[in-house]
């Protein structure tokens, strides 16, 4: 049985593991050993280890022939160093054959609510897209001198039932006046595991795919079906510059960046076809669900 190695052990990755067991033996990279009872109850062989600290990561020096690496970089600094120590220790003795890295649409930057392909030029605006373009380059240039087949996933904003923004609206948290919003992109996180796994399978390499689904919502009206599927109010609304100054710089960088993911390639190559292919699709479920 192939041995396959998660990085960065997030509730992605955990829907990711039922995926996998049957087809590898799964190990997992972990920093907390307070961690390692539940990863164990799924079938998963944990190994300690600190991607800020590459000394801790020898005992993953030819561990795995996949790895998924779901892990995000560290918020301080211009390069991605978390990356940078995983692949030092994997050139190490002999590399995986396959490597999938979980990145972002962030690289692209604001596109002013244009379609954008997986060709387009990256454009990365905020610390944390540049963060993830210099992943993004590490992947490809470590994945050509080794010999790897390594590809990404530009994932948009992740939801499931236990991640919608159900504290923004009740804390009225404003959004921004359709005439002026930005365009989002999503993906549950059922189905980005799901992804992940056709990735590992079909993927080519050092090749890009989009992991997002068909909705084509504004930010605004994204805020407005969960309210309604929630019997909540709406968010309000406000002029982009009056939300710029009424929400965290973090929070508004999110907000004012506007883009349409493509998904063709994702749905043509690694053959998905998603469980949720839109938001509506999710929380009609849900309310079903509720009244049954």
């Amino acid at each position: 049985m192939k041995r396959i190695l998660i990085v960065g052990c997030g509730d992605v990755a955990l829907r990711t593991i039922p995926l996998l067991t049957e087809r590898y033996r799964v190990y997992a990279l972990v920093r907390n050993p307070g961690y390692c009872a539940k990863l164990r109850k799924m079938g998963v062989t944990p190994v300690i280890g600190d991607l800020d600290n590459r000394a801790s990561l020898t005992r993953i020096k030819g561990l795995a022939d996949a790895v998924l690496h779901f892990a995000p970089p560290s918020s301080t600094g211009d390069s991605d160093i978390r990356t940078r120590n995983l692949l030092g220790v994997l050139s190490q003795r002999t590399s995986p054959e396959r490597m999938v890295y979980i990145s972002t649409s962030g690289v692209y930057g604001d596109c002013g609510g244009a379609w954008v392909s997986e060709t387009r030029p990256l454009n990365a605006q905020s610390a944390r897209g540049k963060l993830r373009v210099d992943a993004e380059q590490q992947i490809r240039d470590w994945a050509r001198r080794n010999r790897v087949r390594a590809s990404i996933l530009r994932v948009p904003g992740i939801y499931a039932g236990d991640r919608l923004p159900i504290d923004r609206l009740k804390l009225a948290t404003p959004c921004i006046v359709d005439a002026e919003d930005s365009y989002t992109n999503h993906i549950h996180a059922d189905d980005l595991a799901r992804i992940a796994v056709a990735a590992l399978i079909r993927a080519a390499s050092c090749r890009a795919y989009h992991a997002s689904d068909d909705s084509g919502l504004k930010m605004g009206e994204y805020f407005d079906a969960v309210a309604e599927a929630y019997h909540l109010p709406h968010a309000p609304r406000l002029l982009r510059a009056e939300v710029q100054h009424a929400v965290s710089p973090v929070m508004y960088s999110f907000m004012n960046e506007s883009r349409r993911l493509t998904n063709q390639r994702m749905k043509r190559e690694l053959q998905v076809r998603l469980r949720y292919p839109t938001v509506a699709d999710f929380l009609s479920e849900m309310m079903i669900s509720e009244r049954s």
